[in-house]
Parts: C-alpha cells; structure tokens; sequence
C-alpha cells in the first residue's frame, strides 16, 4: 500500500496539503482548519505559513483574520492532484481486496 507520507513527512502538512488540492475553491480560516483536520491550531499555523511561503496557498485577509486557499497556478498544483488522487485509488483497490480475500477465506 502506498502513501503519502514517503513524500511528505509532515502528518500535518500532508493533511493540509491533500484537504486543499482535494478542495481547491474551499477558504479555510487556520482554526477552522485545525478543528477539521483534529490537529492542533499552532501547528496548522506554522504548515500554512510555510505553504504559503513557497506559494503552494494564498492568504486573504478579511477584517482581524487571515483565510487559506489554493494556488491552483502553483508549479506542482496538479501534480499533486494527480498523486493524491493515485493514492486514494490504490489504497481503495488495497482495501477492497483485502475484504475479498477475508471474505473468501472464511
């Protein structure tokens, strides 16, 4: 089974990562993000200014806050989709031959 985390070694950074290239027009306040993902708001601060940094998500301030989204024009933007998108399929065609061969061991 194949994941991520062979190219992203950060759990929070590789969750910010696959929640935006798989929702590209969402806007997420840092907070919200944290209280999605489960991970700790200081954390999720640090990733998203990192990303942001090198120009994986823009930030939009709105009145006291700051929003999240993603350069969809970013360098690697569809690559990534593309590696997400591969490894959800490869770990769905894991799973559900693992249920098969339970099943048919029984």
């Amino acid at each position: 089974m194949v994941d991520l985390d062979i190219f992203i070694t950060s759990r929070v950074k590789r969750k910010i990562v696959v929640f935006f290239v798989t929702y590209p027009v969402i806007k997420m306040h840092s907070r919200g993000l944290a209280k999605l993902l489960k991970e700790d708001p200081g954390n999720i601060q640090r990733e998203l200014a990192k990303l942001e940094k090198v120009g994986f998500l823009y930030r939009e301030k709105k009145k006291n806050t700051y929003t999240y989204f993603a350069n969809t024009n970013f360098l690697f933007f569809s690559e990534l989709q593309s590696i997400v998108i591969k490894v959800r399929e490869q770990n769905s065609v894991s799973r559900s031959r693992n249920y098969i061969e339970k099943s048919v061991k029984r």
